[in-house]
């Protein structure tokens, strides 16, 4: 009677694995793969200084659960290495992103939102990803992350070789900018670390200079307070009267310093269908948009990471924009519709607005 055929894979060189490994990234439709180690030491200590400053506004959690963003082997026990993914979003529409900017009736919305959101895709190909390997080397301790737990996800990317951290404290890889998300799987595999990738900013300051809230107070140095991404996006409350203005027509997130940077002139351009723009976000005016019922906006914003905002600060944020758009009477129609909504948080930068155009 012949022996059982054994199913367990047949071992490889540890080097062999890596390259095996990336090369099924490939397969899964990711750009880029890279495997970090766990010290973050240096990464730890910035941030905890910035911490200390208080410059995550809002976002408590960044202070609860600090010291775990940077240990990874604390959030996963057992865990020694981590692999590190870059999926592409880029869009070949820079021009068409600064004409919408430059029309303040029409609205903008950051380049990562327009389509769909890109965590449950992520995440789903992440866990795909993790099942092939374990084809290959049977099962093995594992977690999947796409910015679902306190991951000090840019530092990893870094180690793991996939591009540097900008002066904007976006990750920048020198043969495809900066235009993609990031994804995360912690091993307990001894894998082969790749080489961090060095920075290449040089003396360019452009995310700097362009910075329409002078967030960026330094290079690496991020004041979430005054970031417009931080201010539509996570932020509950009033926006800053100083800071309205400044804010344009951006209703959703920011993208100027990654407009601006040179690197992106080797953004990899991606067609992938689930980040297409939705809704005609990418050519809607505001006064439309601020027209959607609650009922509505859930309903056209089903599956997209705007859902995150909710429909009242959807309202807030567009009727900033509008206090900043050109007086006409479709923007005064608009405002005028939204008075005494009954929100007091809608309520007042719809007030806010209309001072702005005189018509109160």
């Amino acid at each position: 009677m012949k022996p059982a055929a054994d199913t367990t894979p047949s071992p490889a060189s540890p080097d062999a694995l890596a390259a095996r490994i990336k090369a099924i990234a490939g397969e899964m439709g990711f750009q880029r793969c890279g495997i970090a180690g766990i010290d973050l030491r240096e990464d730890e200590a910035h941030l905890r200084d910035w911490l200390a400053q208080g410059l995550y506004g809002t976002m408590d959690w960044m202070a609860r659960h600090g010291d775990l963003r940077a240990r990874p082997d604390a959030l996963l026990p057992g865990t020694v290495r981590v692999l590190s993914v870059g999926l592409d979003y880029g869009r070949n529409d820079d021009d068409r992103a600064w004409d919408t900017l430059a029309d303040g009736r029409r609205a903008y919305v950051a380049r990562y939102a327009l389509g769909r959101d890109y965590h449950k895709l992520m995440r789903n190909r992440l866990q795909k990803f993790a099942h092939r390997i374990a084809e290959e080397i049977g099962p093995f301790g594992h977690r999947v992350f796409v910015d679902s737990a306190p991951v000090l996800e840019r530092a990893l990317a870094r180690n793991a070789g996939l591009g540097w951290i900008g002066k904007h404290t976006c990750l920048i890889d020198k043969d495809g900018g900066s235009w993609f998300f990031l994804g995360e799987i912690y091993v307990d595999v001894p894998l082969p670390v790749d080489p961090p990738a060095t920075a290449h900013c040089g003396t360019c300051a452009r995310c700097i200079d362009v910075c329409p809230t002078r967030a960026i107070t330094a290079p690496h140095r991020l004041d979430a307070r005054r970031c417009i991404a931080y201010l539509t996006i996570e932020h509950e409350g009033a926006i800053d009267v100083s800071l309205r203005p400044l804010i344009g027509n951006r209703i959703f997130g920011c993208d100027d310093c990654q407009l601006v940077c040179p690197w992106n002139k080797f953004a990899k351009r991606t067609d992938e269908p689930d980040f297409r723009a939705r809704n005609s976000l990418d050519t809607a005016s505001l006064a439309e948009l601020f027209a959607w019922d609650e009922d509505e906006f859930l309903q056209r914003t089903e599956g997209s990471p705007i859902r995150r905002s909710g429909h009242r600060r959807w309202l807030r944020n567009l009727a900033v924009a509008l206090g900043n758009a050109p007086t006409t009477p479709e923007t005064l129609a608009a405002l005028r519709a939204r008075r005494q909504s009954g929100d007091a948080l809608v309520d007042e930068h719809v007030d806010w607005a209309l001072a702005r155009h005189g018509a109160r």
